[in-house]
């Protein structure tokens, strides 16, 4: 089993996972039980969107009337379109209302799909494999830039970034980062995860982060533990790993009947079973809940 997975099926895959929130889908739900059609766009947070396509393919292959598209963008840009009805869904980090002003986020509604887990990556050669937080919070504000200063080679430390509108940045900032301002790096600044993550790999004394989803099966780079705790579903359900946040599929308004039925698809209980094995995690799981 993924080292990221460890320890996370021990709670047991019981009735209480139906689905990643607590307003719970049946596997009898619509998308089984009648034909659909229709047209779902989704765009936003690069954390989500792993667990977005997958869900995607399997409700699409039992729904061949229904056509979904899914992007990225980051949460900001996500939740803007959502609330200009442009896309059916703002897949976010974050809430809503911190990332729009208040007339824009009245008339969106929340479905709190899942948890994900963001966790620092530094490139191969780097070698180090914890930090202190405060040493974490040195590094990624400009203060420390060298790896000899917390234990690792005489090599500058390169920051691969996110743009202000990044719902992964907001969740590390807030958590990691003790709210914190990030340095920039705009020559490695990113808001797509899969370019974070192969940057990181490519560029010596490169640091980052990224979701769990974006590590599963992959040992192209190392994580990072956090005062000797490591990213790890069974750190962040028991609430040792703080790293971490609820993600949200936002509607303008309530959903049609094709976008309800995805919705209660990627929450109930059959897509629920594979969702951990994506690096994610399952919000009725978690023991501790101090976000």
């Amino acid at each position: 089993m993924n080292k990221f997975l460890k320890g996370a099926m021990i709670v047991g895959l019981s009735a209480a996972m139906v689905g990643c929130s607590s307003n719970v889908a049946s596997d009898e739900s619509d998308s089984k039980n009648e034909s659909l059609s229709g047209t779902i766009t989704a765009a936003g947070s690069s954390a989500l969107k792993p667990l977005v396509d997958v869900a995607a393919e399997q409700f699409s292959n039992e729904n061949l009337d229904v056509s979904i598209t899914v992007d990225a963008g980051g949460s900001g840009e996500g939740l803007k379109q959502v609330a200009d009805k442009t896309v059916t869904l703002g897949n976010s980090d974050v809430t809503a209302e911190e990332k729009l002003d208040k007339d824009q986020a009245k008339d969106l509604v929340d479905h709190q799909v899942c948890v994900v887990t963001m966790a620092p990556i530094v490139n191969k050669d780097v070698g180090v494999k914890d930090l202190t937080k405060q040493q974490l919070i040195d590094i990624f504000t400009g203060k420390t830039t060298n790896w000899k200063d917390v234990g690792g080679p005489d090599e500058d430390i390169v920051l691969v970034t996110r743009p202000t509108s990044s719902g992964t940045r907001a969740t590390f900032q807030k958590y990691a980062l003790d709210g914190n301002e990030e340095a920039s790096n705009t020559s490695m600044e990113t808001d797509d995860s899969g370019v974070l993550l192969q940057n990181v790999t490519d560029t010596k004394g490169a640091i980052g982060y990224v979701a769990l989803s974006y590590l599963v099966d992959n040992d192209d780079v190392d994580t990072v533990a956090i005062d000797g705790v490591e990213p790890t579903l069974e750190n962040t359900y028991s609430g040792d790993y703080k790293v971490w946040t609820f993600e949200h599929m936002y509607t303008n308004g309530e959903p049609d009947k094709a976008t309800k039925a995805f919705l209660d698809y990627i929450m109930g209980e059959k897509f629920g079973k594979k969702m951990e094995s994506l690096g994610y995690g399952v919000s009725s799981k978690m023991e501790k809940t101090d976000h």
